[in-house]
């Protein structure tokens, strides 16, 4: 049940990415600007298309949860809210960005491996952001949905052990379709 939770919880954090390589191209977010390292500060992976189609997108699949939800009456999985698919949305790209940013300035390339943060930029973005925002809002999250202090610290560990996976297999898939330079 966490497995299925976690993977309920994460839809509007796992889709914007592959969203945005989808809907991307044109304008850099960075315009072309380098930091003081002369660097670029994010490069040409990351546009404002990508970045404005992924979250939007996100929050799509969020919606289409919420209607699910109630339509079918699946009180059994955690219920979204608009806080919680927003900031989900926004948070997986957001920390992707941040990650891309410090990637440049310890001179990765575009594309290099960075394991543990490439698995997991998106997945500390979006729940820092829906925590914040939950704050700033008084709303409630799923985390109080658990019911004990257990079953989410298993949810939260289903999250860790599905993240790589998923990350994984869609970059495989992108790059089968000609989306990704690499697999990985």
């Amino acid at each position: 049940m966490a497995f299925l939770w976690a993977l309920w919880i994460m839809i509007p954090a796992y889709i914007p990415n592959p969203a945005a390589a989808l809907v991307g191209g044109g304008t850099p977010i960075d315009f072309g600007k380098c930091a003081k390292d002369g660097r670029r500060l994010f490069g040409d992976g990351k546009t404002w298309r990508g970045l404005i189609g992924g979250i939007i997108i996100g929050i799509i699949f969020g919606a289409a949860q919420m209607f699910l939800a109630a339509y079918f009456h699946w009180d059994f999985l955690p219920q979204h809210t608009w806080v919680t698919v927003i900031s989900l949305a926004t948070g997986a790209l957001l920390g992707d960005l941040i990650k891309s940013y410090f990637k440049r300035r310890l001179g990765k390339d575009r594309g290099a491996k960075w394991p543990l943060a490439d698995m997991y930029d998106m997945v500390i973005g979006s729940l820092l952001l829906m925590v914040i925002a939950l704050a700033l809002t008084g709303g409630m999250s799923w985390f109080a949905q658990f019911g004990d202090a257990f079953f989410g610290i298993l949810v939260l560990a289903a999250i860790l052990i599905i993240s790589p996976v998923l990350h994984r297999g869609a970059n495989i898939i992108g790059y089968m379709l000609g989306l990704k330079d690499r697999p990985w």
